[in-house]
Parts: C-alpha cells; sequence; structure tokens
C-alpha cells in the first residue's frame, strides 16, 4: 500500500457519485434507520416514565449518585472530540487523507454533543427547572455558582455545541452548491436555500478558505479545553481515585481514542450501504488506525500512571479504591476497561490489522464497550468507596438506566443516518482538490 493515496476519478464522477448517494435508500440503510428509531423510542418510553414516577426508578444508591447517565455523559462527550481532531487540527497540518472521512467525523461530533446535552438534563430530577443553570437576570434572585465545575459543563458543552455546529455548516456550503446543481424540482429548491447563494466566485472562494481556516484555529483548542473541564467534574474534589492532575491530559486521550472508534464503527457498514467504497478506501482507515494506536498508547501509560501514583502516594484511601477497581467488587469493570482499550488497540500495530475492515469494526466495538466502563469505573468505584467505610455500597443499575443509555444511541445514530442520506457524507469540494489535473499531451 503507497503512502500517499490520488482518487482516480474525475471531478464530474466525485460530483455524481457523492449525489448518488443522497438517492432512493436501500434495504441496508432503512434497516439500520429502523434499528435507530426503536432504541430512540425505548429510550423516549423509558424517560417519560422518569418523568412521571421520578429518578426512583433509576438505581441511584447513596454514596453513589452519579452513575449510568453522568457516565454516558461523559462518553457522548468524548466521541464528539475525533470529529474536531480530524476535520480541525489536521487540517491545519494540511493531512491529505483526512479529506475522505472528516465530513462524516464533523457531522459525529454534532450528533455526539446534543446527545451529551440531554444528560444532565435526565440526571438533575426536575427536568423541568434545568434553564436555573444558565445565567440570566431573573426575578427570583438565583445565580448560579462560577466556583462549581457543573456549570462550566454548561459553558463548555454550549461553546462547543456552537463552533462544531458552525463548521460543519461553513464546510458543507460549497457541497450542498454542487448538489443543487444535480437536482431538480422541489429538492433543488431545499438546496439552494441551504447553498446560501454559493456561486463558487473568486471572491467567495477566497473569503470561504479564510473563514474556514480562522474556524479550524478556533475549534482546536476547543478539543483540548472541553474535555479537560469536563474531567475537573471529578478532580476538582477530594474524592479517591478522582484528586489528580492527570485527569485533564487523560480524559483528553480518552475521548479522541473513544471518537475514533466511534469513527470505525459508523463508516465502515455505511460506506458500504452508501456505495462510496471507491472513495473511503483501505488508506484511509490504515491512517485512522495509526492515529487510534497512537492514543490508544498515551492512554495505556495514563492506566498506568494512575495505578503507580496510586501506589506511591502512600494514601491509604487511593491505594484501596486502585485495588477493590482491579481484584474488589468493580474488577470486572476495571479488567473490561483495561483489556478493550489498552490491549486491543495493540493490535494494531500490525499492517494486515489495519487495513482488515472486518477486524478494524470488531475493534471498534471493543473500543466504545471499553470507554463506556472506563468512565463508569472512574464515576462509581470512586463513590462507592468514600473516606468512610461503614458507607461503603455497590451501585445496581436498573432498567431504566439501561433504557436511558439504549435510547441515546438511537437518539444519535438516528440523526447521524437522517444526516448522511440528505447531505453529502463526502466532502466534495476537498476531494477534488486532490485530484491531479490533466496533463497536455506532450507532458507540458
Amino acid at each position: 500500500m503507497s503512502h500517499t493515496y490520488t482518487p482516480t476519478q474525475t471531478h464530474a464522477e466525485v460530483t455524481r457519485d457523492v449525489v448518488a448517494t443522497l438517492g432512493t435508500p436501500g434495504r441496508g440503510y432503512v434497516m439500520m434507520l429502523a434499528g435507530a428509531v426503536g432504541l430512540f423510542l425505548v429510550g423516549l418510553f423509558t424517560f417519560v416514565l422518569l418523568l412521571k414516577d421520578g429518578l426512583g426508578l433509576a438505581g441511584y444508591n447513596p454514596p453513589v449518585m452519579w452513575s449510568v447517565y453522568i457516565t454516558t455523559f461523559v462518553f457522548w462527550v468524548g466521541i464528539g472530540h475525533a470529529g474536531t481532531l480530524i476535520s480541525a487540527i489536521l487540517f491545519l497540518f494540511r493531512s491529505q487523507w483526512r479529506t475522505a472521512v472528516y465530513r462524516a467525523t464533523e457531522a459525529m461530533t454534532v450528533f455526539a454533543v446534543m446527545t451529551a446535552g440531554l444528560f444532565p438534563i435526565i440526571h438533575i430530577g426536575r427536568q423541568w427547572l434545568f434553564y436555573w443553570l444558565l445565567p440570566y437576570p431573573n426575578q427570583r434572585f438565583l445565580w448560579p455558582n462560577f466556583k462549581s465545575p457543573l456549570l462550566w459543563d454548561v459553558f463548555a458543552i454550549g461553546t462547543y455545541l456552537t463552533v462544531s455546529t458552525t463548521f460543519l455548516i461553513v464546510g458543507l456550503v460549497p457541497d450542498i452548491a454542487a448538489v443543487r446543481d444535480q437536482v431538480s424540482g422541489w429538492r433543488k429548491k431545499l438546496y439552494g436555500a441551504c447553498s446560501l447563494g454559493w456561486t463558487g466566485s473568486d471572491n467567495q472562494w477566497r473569503h470561504y478558505t479564510r473563514g474556514y481556516l480562522y474556524l479550524a484555529a478556533l475549534a482546536t483548542p476547543l478539543v483540548l479545553s472541553v474535555h479537560s473541564v469536563v474531567s475537573w467534574d471529578f478532580a476538582m474534589s477530594i474524592i479517591p481515585g478522582w484528586h489528580g492532575t492527570i485527569f485533564a491530559p487523560y480524559f483528553v486521550a480518552g475521548a479522541i481514542y473513544s471518537g475514533i472508534g466511534m469513527v470505525f464503527t459508523l463508516l465502515i457498514p455505511l460506506r458500504k450501504i452508501l456505495r462510496v467504497e471507491h472513495m473511503i478506501v483501505d488508506y484511509h482507515f490504515d491512517n485512522l488506525a495509526k492515529l487510534t494506536l497512537f492514543v490508544g498508547s498515551i492512554l495505556f501509560y495514563a492506566y498506568a500512571m494512575e495505578y503507580f501514583v496510586a501506589w506511591y502516594s502512600g494514601s491509604t484511601y487511593e491505594q484501596v479504591t486502585f485495588w477493590r477497581r482491579a481484584f474488589g467488587p468493580m474488577w470486572w469493570g476495571g479488567w473490561t476497561m483495561i483489556i478493550c482499550n489498552a490491549f486491543v488497540s495493540q493490535l494494531l500495530w500490525f499492517r494486515k490489522i489495519r487495513t482488515n475492515l472486518t477486524a478494524l469494526f470488531v475493534i471498534s466495538i471493543f473500543i466504545n464497550i471499553g470507554m463506556w466502563f472506563e468512565r463508569y469505573v472512574i464515576i462509581v468505584s470512586s463513590l462507592s468507596n468514600d473516606y468512610e467505610p461503614w458507607s461503603w455500597s455497590q451501585l445496581n443499575p436498573t432498567w431504566a438506566d439501561w433504557g436511558i443509555l439504549a435510547g441515546s444511541f438511537g437518539w444519535f445514530g438516528m440523526y447521524f443516518l437522517l444526516f448522511a442520506r440528505t447531505f453529502p457524507i463526502v466532502a466534495i469540494q476537498e476531494i477534488k482538490e486532490t485530484i491531479p489535473f490533466p496533463r497536455k499531451r506532450g507532458g507540458h
């Protein structure tokens, strides 16, 4: 396999093939969408029962009052980070291989952050009062505590959703205009409105490229800041297992790792369903796998440092917390986390595995499971054994926890699949930029 990839299509063929993905959906797409809608309905039904009967349906058990919902919140915030990494950071580094996959990852970012934003609302109990978190003048003389990391989350998630959505929309404009010129009837009017008057003039391209560069530069710090803020929800406390300076880089690496895992999970079946196998090829998956290996190795180091620092600290409380994660009541979650995240990713040292899509898909499932369990272990095991052994207790999740978790995957999958059938999932203009101009006869 070569270290570079040059599309063999012409400019017209790129537009034709991408526009073809927006046609009549096939059976595979319909089945995936039906499954996502089904999971979403399960979550919606569970949420209605939570509104009716209260959070007593969930498996809260003092002292564990953060459980599956906050675990899933951190998980979905992390999923969105790979999109910003691939679309913004790799754009600034001029990595050519990102062109075929970055649009899907940008969409994944927006819908993952939308999903994450639901969980603090679900978790608070009286969901209709969630706006009390927002700092605005009111007659009740309520004002949020700006020293609380939970309020920092409101700003972090709000900023991340705003910037990532703007980044996605700006990148879509030239491609929507290309689709507009290929369709007719009401679809032409719809895409014409969404293309915002794009004509492809030199003046528009000049402003577009400059604006896209500024947005990429603005989005890049968000990769580091947003999940650092989420990690401070835990690190700012003094609970054993949470109070550590490693949490910010540890959570950022884990977020990127879980996000790339979801990219594999989504793109491998979707490229076949949308018939774009000739545009998203082994070259792209090989590079994504190398990035996964790099971030997974950072995560491996972070896990080792967590246990080393707990031992080296001499703190009995820290040592007991990590001992119980490995050999106590949470051993199953702790070893699931380590095996799925630290060891499975090391298989990607082998090129045959990096270019085997079946193997990559299986590895991505392990990554998704492992990263959810990582957050579960961090949150639940630390709360289960605080400083007072008499108050130690184990969490027992209920059907309401799993119903909301399933519904989040349905909500995310439903929006992503609808986006993939409505807008170009592969960036038309950026792929065209990688196609060499035809040479004149005589080689001039």
